[in-house]
């Protein structure tokens, strides 16, 4: 099972191009999930109401499992997957990249076409800085004064990040551990049987 995937790390926008006097903007975003998408593309056309068309393609999922490929309007193939492609090259996911073209009076043919969005794709995602992602999980502690020494030893060692920290009759803490380590680290806890764990959904 995956534990990590890449993205990018910031939004990159307004990379432009020319092509046969049509402009092309080029718009890569970080995205949680498919409403995310549809609201950065709704502010991509409120931003840009004269456009000509607004292409895009997104991917969301830990393997890409939930993807889309969107031509508006231009001829089949020709603008959406070009982009899509761009994306799978650079192995993104949770990224929606969008070119946003405003004709310029000279067709492109489908051959141009796939060539532009496809370059308006590449530039933007050349300017992102990819990073790589990891799944976490939030485990909730509560034990007495004497285990304190002892599960705070555990989180040290296994790298957790302390989120909230509570000590008044009894001590809580709460942390945020990988995923991938994840089962070594409650494993590490059994000897400690008076300590409650709690695992967050």
């Amino acid at each position: 099972m995956s534990f990590s995937f890449q993205t990018i790390k910031k939004s990159i926008e307004e990379i432009t191009f020319k092509e046969k006097g049509s402009k092309f903007i080029g718009y890569a975003y970080s995205i949680e999930d498919e409403e995310e998408a549809k609201e950065k593309l709704s502010e991509l056309w409120q931003k840009h109401p004269d456009a000509t068309h607004i292409c895009y393609a997104y991917r969301l999922g830990m393997n890409g499992e939930i993807y889309r490929a969107n031509d508006d309007g231009e001829p089949s193939g020709s603008a959406g997957l070009p982009i899509y492609n761009q994306i799978l090259s650079k192995e993104l996911t949770h990224i929606l990249v969008a070119s946003v073209r405003f004709y310029g009076g000279t067709k492109l043919g489908v051959p141009g076409l796939v060539k532009a969005y496809k370059l308006s794709a590449q530039m933007v995602l050349d300017e992102a800085e990819i990073i790589e992602k990891h799944l976490s999980q939030k485990v909730h502690f509560e034990f007495s004064y004497e285990d304190q020494g002892s599960v705070m030893r555990n989180i040290d060692k296994f790298n957790a990040e302390v989120l909230k920290t509570e000590f008044t009759d009894k001590c809580t803490v709460q942390v945020k551990i990988r995923k991938e380590n994840l089962d070594n680290f409650l494993s590490s806890f059994e000897p400690l049987y008076q300590v409650k764990i709690k695992v967050s959904e």
